[in-house]
This record gives structure tokens, sequence and C-alpha cells, in this order.
């Protein structure tokens, strides 16, 4: 791993700010974590990712590192240099790279995870007091048994239906199961208990959408590639069924999300794996709202069977009433919002249209 730049010392009297590491720190998420806590000011950022962070976001950073989350030795000097407080495990290989390579997806997504928790667990011993450890999830997770089941069932609660068809939808499930793991009975046959133990809190993300970055290609990117499309004046071929319907939410409140529940009291929680949702419309609806935004788009459909089946197997929406109890979750943009103040007017921007 190689090191990408310092900060300056905390100031003399000044209140110690928080040591934060983000992994897969270069990703969507990543961005919008280090904005907002580089904007907070509370926050010494130590990003983590394959390839160290270049430009502005470098510069909002303590330090910028270069490496693997399968690395367990590298990743121990990390924890040995730095006295991190909050783990953001945001690194991943996602949903459709999985599907290609699962043992590979499972060396990342499990091992790699396996190997932050065990670090965090250490350094919460050896201090007495928690760290951190902010996982997201997925409704990947879910395992809807048919489409008039997926019907049927409405809303999903954090409990139901967890049996996922994709390695990646494997590899988030089994990570919560060992963040609860580490959190609550890690070592308890040890001739000396653990002082403290980490922290762990997972949030079940829906579809994200972003208006500042281009879609991937992940299995949930019908929605933001019908945009794209559409302000470039390209044709588009959705590649799922005009009736289907997942939940999404935007990134701003992705990141408000995590950081929201960051901040919450323990004692608060009820639970470690929390679902968060904000809007569900189909395919279909989107479209209308692409078309209503940019009259001369072109929306067509080509289904792909096994893309298709695997967004089938997902909700149509999930159940949050948890987290909105628990720590006051309530996103910001329902689906009007999200279109008509943050997507439109960003990508109609970013294409000069």
């Amino acid at each position: 791993m190689t090191d990408g730049s310092s900060s300056s010392p905390t100031a003399a009297g000044a209140k110690r700010r928080k040591t934060v590491l983000i992994t897969g720190a270069g990703g969507e998420i990543g961005h919008g974590l280090i904005d907002a806590m580089h904007a907070d000011g509370g926050f010494e950022i130590i990003a983590l990712d394959l390839k160290a962070l270049e430009g502005s976001l470098k510069d909002k950073c303590a330090a910028t590192l270069a490496g693997d989350i399968t690395d367990a030795p590298a990743l121990a000097k990390i924890f040995e240099k730095h006295d991190i407080d909050v783990v953001y495990h945001l690194a991943a290989l996602l949903s459709s790279s999985g599907e290609r390579n699962p043992e590979l997806a499972h060396n990342v997504n499990v091992q790699g995870t396996l190997n932050l928790l065990k670090l965090a667990n250490e350094r919460s011993n050896a201090r007495g007091r928690n760290v951190q450890f902010i996982f997201p999830s997925s409704i990947a997770v879910y395992g809807m048994p048919s489409l008039a089941a997926k019907s049927d069932i409405g809303a999903v609660h954090e409990d139901r239906c967890l049996a996922p068809i994709t390695m990646y939808g494997v590899n988030k499930l089994s990570c919560e199961h060992l963040g609860r793991y580490y959190a609550d009975h890690y070592m308890r046959l040890a001739k000396d208990a653990p002082k403290a133990r980490v922290d762990f809190r997972c949030l079940r993300f829906p579809g994200i959408i972003s208006a500042h970055t281009l879609p991937t290609g992940g299995t949930s990117d019908f929605a933001p590639e019908m945009i794209h499309a559409a302000a470039e004046g390209k044709p588009y071929a959705c590649f799922v069924r005009p009736d289907t319907r997942i939940p999404f939410m935007t990134m701003p409140d992705a990141v408000r999300s995590l950081l929201t529940f960051a901040a919450a009291p323990l004692e608060r929680l009820t639970t470690r794996v929390y679902n968060v949702g904000a809007f569900s419309p189909s395919a279909a609806e989107i479209a209308d709202l692409v078309r209503a935004a940019f009259p001369k788009a072109e929306v067509t459909y080509n289904v792909n069977e096994a893309r298709q089946s695997i967004v089938d197997s997902w909700p149509a929406s999930v159940d949050d009433d948890h987290a909105r109890r628990d720590w006051g979750w309530a996103p910001q943009h329902d689906l009007r919002a999200a279109f008509g103040e943050y997507l439109i007017p960003n990508i109609r921007k970013r294409y000069g249209r």
C-alpha cells in the first residue's frame, strides 16, 4: 500500500476529530461521503481504494492509500498507524461482476469484510471503546419466491424473504451475519473476554441513482441509464419489463442516511441491520418522467431474461419503519423531487441540455 498525503496535527486545545477509514473511497458513495465529511470539518479521512485518490478528493483527506482489502497484513498497518474511530466499508465487487466471477466476489466481499471486522475488533479491545463499523448492504439479500409473491408481500421487512439468488446478495447477507457475530458474540469462550467489541451498523440500500456519476452497468441501472440516454439524445432499450418495480433512492439521501445512522446513539438502535428506502417506481413510470423532461426521448424495451430474473427476485419496496422510528430516517427526495429537483436539473447541466 502507498500513502498519498497527510494532514497537519490537530490544533492545541481543539476537540479531537474522528479518524475515519473509508474503503472503496473512489466509488460513487465514497465521493459523496468525503465531500460531506470535509464540509463538516469534524473528521480526519483515511481514504483507501485500489488506486489512491487524485485531485480535489485527495486534498480533502488526511491520507489517501492504494491497496486491496484482501491484503490483511497491509490493512493491519493502517490500523497500527492511524487510531481509527469509524470504518465505512464501501469496497465491494458488485452484482454484475460477481455473477461473472463468483469466487472472486466471495474473496473480496466476504474475506475483505472479515479482515476489517477482525482488525476493528482488536482495536476496540485494545483501547477499551468501540470502533464503529458502518456497512452498506443491499436489497440483493432478499429473494422473492415468485412474481406473485413479490406483489402480495409488498414492502419487505428486514427479517423476511432472505433467500438471495446472486453471489453479491449471498455475500452481503453473509457479511451482515459476520457483523452481528463480531459485535455481539466474538471470542465469547476466550479466557479474557474483550473489553469492547466493534459497533457494527448496517444499512440495506435500494438502487441508488446519482446525477453526477455515470451508471456502470449494474443490475438496477436501468433507471439512471434511461435518464442519461435521454439527456444525450440517444434511444434507450430498457433491459427489464415496463412493469418491473424495485425501490430506489438518490445518492444525496444515501450519503445522508449513512451519516445520520452513524451519529445515532447506540442505545436507540433496536437492530444492527436496517432497511432504508425512498420511492418505488416501475420502469414504465420512470420512462414517463423521462419523456416529460425530454419530450424527444426514445424508450423501448428489450428484456434481458437473466438480468430480469435477478430484478424480479428483489422486493418491490422495503419496510423502513425501524429506521424511521429508531434514528429518524426520512428521505429528502420522493420520486417527484428526485427527478424535478435533483436528477433532471443536474443531468441537463452535464450534457448542456
